[in-house]
């Protein structure tokens, strides 16, 4: 155990929440002073434009914050893992459809059918696009909490980083969406997202495939 090196992951999964942060600036500083008018009143075009930024910023954060786990801790989030035992394919499964029919429940239908009809093919592509990115960094968030708590706890097998994801990136949305069920079911979604980066042992590839799945459909 390590507890200063927990206090440098821990710092890394902060800053990718802080990533997320970088919209709420722009989506409710930054962009209605330059456009004069509220998110909700925004035009295809400057919804496009909002994305598009939003994705060029959140990727350079995901970027750095690799770069960085690598060179200065050694941390290689693309190392070869374990492979995946019979048993965990299915509990990783039964994660999959519970979350997705949790979705499905709370949206009335799958929400990837729902934004394609109320968003139309345009605004649907580009926030598809922006979804990646967001996927990243929450991602991040699991993948250095569960770093650090570790470091200073030595267990290996309780999902701390999905509990970090659920107290921040569920917090996060109370906040900018307004709403408290929205935010709930973002916390309770974090935390199997946690559940399922262990039951795929930590493989990087798999964990962002499997949590972009259940975070867009």
């Amino acid at each position: 155990m390590n507890k200063k090196r927990g206090w440098d992951y821990m710092c890394l999964a902060l800053y990718a929440f802080a990533g997320l942060g970088i919209e709420a600036l722009l989506a409710f500083l930054i962009e209605p002073f330059l456009y004069g008018v509220g998110m909700s009143e925004w035009t295809v075009l400057q919804n496009i434009v909002h994305w598009i930024i939003t994705c060029i910023l959140w990727g350079i954060v995901i970027a750095l914050l690799i770069k960085e786990a690598k060179s200065k801790y050694g941390f290689d989030l693309f190392e070869k893992t374990q492979k995946m035992k019979p048993l965990q394919w299915i509990a990783a499964s039964a994660c999959l459809i519970f979350t997705l029919s949790i979705s499905y429940i709370d949206w009335g239908g799958f929400k990837v059918a729902k934004e394609f009809y109320y968003n139309g093919l345009l605004k649907f592509i580009f926030q598809y696009i922006y979804y990646v990115f967001e996927t990243g960094l929450f991602t991040l968030i699991i993948v250095f909490g569960q770093k650090a708590f570790e470091e200073w706890f030595g267990h290996k097998k309780f999902p701390y980083g999905g509990i970090l994801v659920a107290l921040t990136w569920g917090a996060g949305h109370i906040l900018t969406k307004g709403s408290l069920s929205t935010g709930l079911l973002t916390a309770f979604s974090g935390f199997i997202y946690g559940v399922t980066y262990l039951l795929v042992n930590r493989d990087i590839k798999k964990t962002y495939f499997l949590l972009f799945v259940m975070f867009v459909f």
